[in-house]
């Protein structure tokens, strides 16, 4: 399994992103519940977010992304970049 770090930039439509949300967070936390995404959660600014996720590939993961109700509303671009982490409570021997 891969790790990602996925940077979403919030789009300039307020509105509609925090009408989406709601779905977004469900799927979210469906994720988190399975083991895919380690953490997410908004920048203080709230001009964007960051989720961690970990997928087979990244092939795997866009389809995840693709599924993300935030992807059909386009409110939020994303920039996915493998990530491998040193140290902290994720690594395992």
């Amino acid at each position: 399994m891969a790790r990602f770090a996925v940077e979403l930039v919030f789009g300039p439509d307020r509105e509609k992103r925090l009408a989406v949300r709601p779905e977004h967070r469900e799927y979210i936390a469906s994720l988190a519940e399975k083991g895919v995404i380690l953490a997410s959660g908004p920048y203080a600014d709230d001009a964007g977010a960051l989720i961690i996720y970990e997928a087979a590939d990244e092939a795997s993961l866009k389809e995840i992304i693709a599924a993300d109700p935030y992807t059909p509303a386009n409110v939020a671009e994303w920039t996915i970049r493998e990530w491998n982490p040193l140290m902290g409570p994720w690594i395992t021997g």
